[in-house]
């Protein structure tokens, strides 16, 4: 239940605090002070969003914090879900900037809307005009007929089961709409593949045959200077091996007499034998340069069909031909296995399907049970509530799979005798609406485990002896949850454990709204002036005392 609520520069107010009482807490004031702003504060900490609009004093933030008592409710493995620390203690915490930035907190750890949202559905039940409006909606009644019905389960159940439907439906989809594109091009791509594929490309040898052209194409040259490094390293008369050979017999005589000099007979030795490698492996390239006008125009040919290629798919490296090759190896495939990957991706859907299909027909069948029940609760309720002749009935159709199963549900009601049933939308004044309403809420109230039930004004266009009879049943439902009810009659008024009277503050510049706990003195005069206006009489202050005692 919700045990605080703080509100810090929103909208009309500058600072409000309650601490609500576990079971009823009623809540008036003149019309315009503000009392429907607080359902707005709590919508923030239900997940709503916000703006900088919100802000009664755009030079400092907004703040909205609620303490609730979640001990009963089992919600750790939510808190778990979303990786928030879990406290039977919760504290929910919307900050709004100067900016228009919201930031949300849950035991001081900053979370999400989405946690907000989830949370929020299993601590409050928050009645609006605006939820009364969505009465008429047939999404709105079935989600009514599944809390009747207790179907939570299988419609979870059933929900996962048609996620999976989905997911295999849209593979099955991409994969026809993929396949008609594949087919267009495949005539193509298997012309691109097969191309590809005949010139056998090595990722290396564009470097080595470039190499190698160059020296075909430069061999003359490439053979002169070899001879002539070679006779000067080793072919003259006076060459480069005989002179160092020389240096080192020389140095070799005198090496005993320093070791500087015998360090420099290593190094000279070093070097013969290096000179000696470099004239063995100019040799050998020597030999081997031979100018073949056949090998050029072998590797002249090989290097223009890959220079081809490369331009031809806009590239400018054999590495990256070899990738669109192998891409286009993977369509080739593709295209020959897409008939098979069609009908298994078709056989998946369909499985996935049926399992969805039963999961809804099982949803369905539950559904269909509470009909009557519903129906007849429904209506002895709005009997008690002055609509003896009241009629309920359930328009249903089956309809093809969708994300609610394949129930498609229309609530047709009639507040008068000999008066068909119609829709909605169609058939209930203002007042029947309100009482409609909370006849299905007082309903819903013994099948959920919420703990905070807030009525906004529910008891619009009713008074008399059925304000006290929707009285009675708001203070039955605060057996079990705690009820706050926003509310204009005196007959509601009087029953609260609590009670808050919201008026506007017009002291300073700007007008603001506050809320003060009446005592029991306070209590009476309110109801005493919400009977009888400002000047409320003897017999106002009387009828509100046997209200107050009744």
């Amino acid at each position: 239940m919700l045990k605080s609520l703080s509100i810090e520069n929103y909208a009309l107010i500058k600072h409000l605090q309650i601490e609500p009482d576990e079971a009823l807490n009623i809540v008036t004031g003149e019309t315009g002070a503000g009392k429907s702003i607080m359902l707005g504060a709590l919508g923030l900490l239900l997940g709503n969003r916000a703006d900088t609009k919100v802000l009664l004093e755009q030079d400092r933030k907004c703040v909205i914090e609620g303490i609730f008592d979640i001990s009963a409710y089992s919600l750790k493995p939510l808190f778990e879900t979303f990786d928030i620390d879990f406290d039977e203690e919760c504290i929910v915490r919307r900050e709004i900037s100067t900016s228009g930035k919201s930031r949300a907190f849950v035991n001081d750890g900053v979370t999400n809307l989405d946690f907000l949202k989830q949370l929020g559905l299993r601590l409050m039940d928050v009645h609006s005009q605006h939820e009364t409006l969505r009465l008429a909606n047939k999404d709105y009644q079935l989600e009514i007929i599944d809390a009747v019905a207790s179907s939570a389960d299988v419609l979870n159940e059933f929900q996962m089961a048609y996620k999976s439907y989905q997911e295999k439906h849209g593979i099955y989809q991409s994969l026809i709409t993929e396949g008609d594109q594949i087919k267009k091009e495949s005539d193509y791509n298997q012309f691109l593949f097969e191309e590809l594929d005949k010139a056998q490309l090595d990722a290396e040898e564009q470097d080595l045959l470039e190499i190698e052209l160059s020296k075909l194409e430069n061999s003359e040259e490439i053979k002169t200077k070899l001879n002539s490094a070679l006779e000067i390293s080793d072919r003259s008369e006076i060459n480069l091996t005989s002179m160092l050979q020389e240096v080192r017999s020389m140095i070799s005589q005198i090496s005993q007499f320093s070791p500087k000099y015998a360090e420099l007979l290593d190094r000279i030795e070093s070097a013969r034998i290096e000179l000696k490698d470099i004239v063995g492996e100019l040799e050998i390239d020597e030999e081997n340069v031979v100018y073949d006008p056949n090998r050029a125009d072998e590797v002249q040919e090989r290097l223009n069909l890959i220079y081809k290629l490369q331009q031809k798919h806009q590239v400018d490296s054999i590495e990256a031909l070899l990738v669109i090759y192998n891409e286009l190896g993977d369509k080739v495939l593709k295209v020959e296995n897409l008939d098979e990957a069609i009908e298994e991706a078709h056989k998946a859907e369909q499985a996935a399907y049926q399992k969805a299909l039963k999961l809804a027909e099982s949803l369905s069948k539950k559904r269909q049970a509470v009909f009557s029940d519903f129906g007849q609760k429904v209506e002895s309720l709005l009997s008690e509530l002055g609509m003896p002749n009241a009629t309920i009935s359930m328009d249903h159709s089956v309809i093809d799979l969708s994300a609610n199963g394949i129930d498609q549900i229309d609530i047709l009601f009639s507040a008068n005798k000999g008066i068909a049933p119609q829709a909605l939308k169609q058939a209930a004044s203002g007042g029947e609406f309100s009482r409609l309403m909370f006849s299905i809420k007082y309903i819903l109230a013994d099948k959920t485990a919420l703990p905070t039930i807030v009525f906004d004004e529910i008891d619009t266009g009713i008074s008399g002896e059925i304000a006290i009879k929707m009285s009675q049943m708001m203070l039955e439902m605060a057996k079990n949850h705690q009820v706050i009810t926003i509310t204009h009659l005196p007959q509601i008024a009087a029953k609260g454990q609590s009670h808050y009277f919201v008026y506007k503050d017009e002291s300073s510049n700007v007008t603001t709204s506050k809320i003060r706990k009446l005592s029991e003195d306070e209590r009476l005069n309110e109801i005493a002036e919400m009977i009888g206006g400002k000047q409320a009489s003897a017999n106002a202050y009387d009828s509100a005392k046997e209200l107050m005692k009744g």
